[in-house]
């Protein structure tokens, strides 16, 4: 199996006017909805939360994603557990 990301990729953010934004260091689009897009970039988990939030454009071999709505609000935090995510309760136990 291909290990996804194995060069770290520089995160980059650019909102205009709160309405549309280029994020580039993405590895995985998490979730979205019209709420809430939850993203897994190079600097952390980057939630961005909103109205009516749409991802226009996503190429995950370049880490790139646009997306449009109104933004509200951008929130990092650690990607520790979601990396962490495919081992088994054992092992995340006795870590």
């Amino acid at each position: 199996m291909e290990e996804k990301n194995a060069i770290p990729r520089q995160h980059r953010l650019s909102l205009e006017h709160r309405s549309s934004g280029t994020l580039t260091g993405i590895s995985d689009v998490v979730s979205f909805d019209e709420n809430s897009i939850v993203l897994d970039t190079s600097a952390g988990l980057l939630t961005i939360k909103g109205e009516g939030l749409h991802v226009t454009r996503l190429n995950l071999e370049k880490g790139e994603v646009d997306m449009e709505g109104m933004v509200d609000s951008l929130s990092y935090s650690s990607n520790e557990a979601l990396h962490r995510s495919g081992e088994s309760f054992l092992t995340r136990l006795f870590k």
